[in-house]
């Protein structure tokens, strides 16, 4: 059972929950009337972010961070920003890991050269750096940093740390660019909503069933969008820490902001197994705290899930599934076609075997999400004297970083996995982003990762190539694996619950990992660059009017970040900006480059003092705006600009929004975004970040004027931007609106990217 609640709640005493409407019960519960701005006080996210919060009003929070954490496709870039920004040194922990271009198996040299630019930049300016296949990003922040009350800021969305009681926040790299320029993260005051956890898990159910319940729950209606998930209740304290970091991750694909859990003796426990005792503290609500909505969830109730392509929140109940196979099956077809575009094909039905089972084709348990220990234990008891077969399917099982590895292999449980045929291998992000066991053409893999967007896996429709994911727990994967293939419910086995204590050994990374925060060799090391590792391109200050041309128009219900910049083997290119952008929308719209890089030539012409000849229809209808008679029309600034329903969920990457930059985007033009990091994105290139009144009237290669922008940014005067489409020799207006912007991001957006913004004020 999974109830949302209209409006407000307050928690009492931990464990009695009051709509906002019966507020007169919490004098009952304790003797006082409720008081709702104390209340929300007594939320564990309010003191968290209040102890990090340097502005002196919680409504508009400045927050520092305690430590960051980038691997090895984000870190090369945001360096590279910082360097160009002014940077002295790292002025917290920043880790650099490389377990997303680990393989180092495509782009020649350049993933290795990754490497040793961060390398010598953790030399240089006093970084941790954490060598491929040592550990995944997420887990060797929670092994090492994350720690009751802190706060942890990263270049990854999953960047989730909330069951060690650290409030965590997955941005794009501008965001860790400011951190390391001693500046702030700036953001009002959240909604905070109470996940209230009771009851206690089948111990068939696994983390991945619990999280995709909620996923389902939550991410379509919005409900804990830009809001903090605060896990709170009995509930939690029925599960192991090492079970709830499992659940805790896959919060990003709520799109809430962050996430924090109410803790325990099972985290004190889990932190000083790790050595960090001293970094427990009991977090829980006050006896009323106020919340801004609830979930309220009976774990007792939750039964193993699989998410079927293309999104997290495609849930059913895997028996749900199977008592609707064919009927829903169908429906994933037609998803698969629309996905495809008739560039190739992707088949269900003809997947259903004799006896009325989905056969897949592959297995993988691994990542932040599925290669923690409680998990591949769980796996290698469902498998022990029992075989994956010598058909189609296999199981990879990557667990999550060299001291579980270690643990697992003491334990003979790796032994196990291998006897049953499963294939074992480092830590490694690769399969969840597409760069590592990228499945058969037609062939559908269940995974234990985060995320099953389109062609997230590897594959590429414009090849005629086309495979899928579906998301499921390890416990379920297992189960499947012991079946040969054929998809099954962990609940149809009893092996569950056995999971021996953990026991965490360092020395892999007192080995390995290089501690060098507070050692800056800021005169003695030289960073070692490798061909790829490209600056990023100059960009010019916003103009006072613009002139935006229309290069690609998606009306997509939402617009993932994989589809803006796709992941996978592009990720080689993340070092070298312009090569990159090549990919810019190339599965989603594949012309969309071309365009770009048209309307960028006429912005070239018009700087060198050219006549531009094809606009001059386009000129001579601005002239027919009141009020634009006379501008002057070679100061009018010219770029690009996309529109999209719901552009950026999914992925913090910067490059979904720097790559239009580099192309010459000016702006996007959206209903809604869909993640306040992607917005984050585009304001930190220099893009203006456009909402639409209405439906979208202009197709592409239409223009959009929009004058005055720039006296509109100066004054906050955001709420209604009149604009006009130029189309036939003729303007329409149109009326655009940017919601709420900082000082700071209004300043950004004028001079044209962050990078521009730092060096302005370290003129001055």
């Amino acid at each position: 059972m999974i109830k949302l609640y209209e409006g407000g709640i307050y928690l009492v005493k931990g464990t009695e929950i009051v709509p906002e409407s019966e507020s007169a019960k919490v004098k009952q519960l304790t003797g006082k009337d409720a008081n709702k701005d104390e209340a929300k006080k007594g939320t564990i996210a309010y003191g968290i972010m209040k102890s990090h919060n340097v502005s002196g009003d919680i409504n508009h929070l400045k927050i520092k961070f305690d430590a960051m954490a980038s691997h090895d496709i984000t870190f090369v870039g945001i360096i590279q920003t910082a360097r160009a920004s002014g940077m002295k040194k790292f002025p917290l922990p920043y880790v650099l890991t490389n377990c997303h271009n680990s393989l180092c198996a495509v782009g020649g040299t350049i993933n290795d050269d990754d490497h040793y630019f961060g390398l010598t930049s953790a030399e240089k300016y006093g970084g941790i750096y954490v060598p491929p296949h040592i550990a995944v990003i997420h887990q060797f922040m929670r092994e090492m940093f994350a720690g009751c009350g802190k706060m942890i800021l990263g270049s990854d969305s999953h960047t989730r740390y909330g069951a060690l009681g650290t409030m965590a926040i997955g941005e794009g790299g501008g965001e860790l660019v400011k951190q390391l320029l001693e500046q702030t993260y700036d953001v009002a005051y959240p909604g905070v909503v109470a996940i209230y956890l009771k009851g206690k898990p089948a111990p068939y159910v696994g983390p991945h069933d619990v999280a995709l319940a909620i996923v389902k729950a939550v991410f379509k209606n919005g409900y804990v969008k830009n809001k903090v998930m605060e896990f709170v209740g009995p509930g939690v304290s029925s599960m192991t820490t090492d079970y709830r970091n499992g659940v805790d991750v896959m919060t990003t694909e709520t799109t809430c902001l962050s996430s924090v859990w109410r803790t325990d003796d099972d985290t004190k426990e889990f932190l000083t197994e790790h050595g960090r005792g001293g970094d427990y503290k009991e977090l829980n609500p006050a006896e009323v705290a106020y919340y801004d909505g609830c979930v309220e969830i009976d774990l007792s109730t939750i039964k193993p899930m699989i998410a079927l392509p293309f999104h997290p929140s495609n849930g059913y109940e895997i028996s749900e599934l199977y008592a609707n196979l064919k009927d829903i099956l169908a429906e994933t077809e037609k998803a698969a076609e629309k996905v495809a575009g008739g560039r190739a094909s992707f088949t269900l039905l003809d997947k259903i075997t004799s006896d009325g089972k989905l056969m897949v084709q592959q297995g993988v348990i691994g990542g932040c999400a599925g290669g923690n220990y409680t998990n591949v234990v769980e796996a290698a008891h469902a498998l022990k004297d029992k075989t994956c077969g010598y058909g189609e399917f296999y199981l990879s099982v990557y667990p999550s970083s060299q001291p579980v590895f270690i643990d697992l292999d003491r334990k003979g449980l790796l032994a196990d996995l291998m006897d049953a045929g499963a294939i074992i291998r480092t830590a490694f992000c690769g399969p969840c982003f597409g760069a590592g066991d990228t499945p058969a053409n037609n062939a559908l893999s269940i995974r234990h990762t985060t995320r099953n967007f389109p062609n997230r896996e590897g594959s590429k429709p414009g090849n005629g190539q086309m495979s899928a994911v579906a998301l499921m727990d390890a416990r379920s994967i297992a189960a499947t694996a012991a079946n040969g293939g054929k998809l099954t419910s962990a609940e149809e086995l009893n092996c569950w619950g056995d999971v021996p204590a953990y026991h965490y050994d360092d020395k892999s990374y007192k080995s390995r990992v290089y501690w060098g925060f507070g050692k800056a060799k800021l005169d003695e090391q030289e960073i070692r660059f490798g061909p790829n590792i490209k600056d990023w391109p100059e960009q010019e200050e916003l103009a006072e009017n613009i002139l935006l041309r229309v290069v690609s128009k998606i009306l997509d219900e939402v617009t993932t970040t994989d589809e803006l910049i796709p992941s996978g083997e592009t990720s080689s290119f993340r070092s070298n900006p312009l090569g990159l952008a090549e990919f810019t929308l190339s599965r989603r719209d594949p012309e969309y480059v071309g365009k770009a890089k048209e309307v960028q030539k006429i912005e070239k012409a018009r700087l060198a003092g050219e006549n531009i000849s094809e606009l001059n229809s386009v000129y001579d209808a601005i002239k027919e705006i009141p009020g634009q008679e006379n501008v002057d029309v070679k100061a009018i600034e010219i770029g690009s600009t996309i529109y999209a329903n719901k552009p950026g969920d999914g992925s913090a990457r910067e490059q979904a929004a720097s790559c239009q930059r580099v192309l010459g985007a000016l702006a996007n033009i959206t209903q809604e975004y869909a993640t306040k990091r992607y917005r984050s994105n585009c304001m930190n290139w220099g893009m203006v970040p456009f909402h639409l009144k209405g439906d979208p009237n202009f197709e592409v290669g239409d223009y959009v004027y929009v004058p005055g922008i720039r006296t509109a940014l100066d004054k906050n005067e955001l709420k209604s931007i009149k604009a006009y489409v130029i189309k036939g020799g003729k303007p329409e207006a149109i009326e655009l609106y940017i919601q709420e912007m900082t000082e700071d991001e209004r300043t950004i957006v004028k001079a044209g990217c962050l990078i521009n913004f730092n060096r302005n004020k370290n003129k001055k």
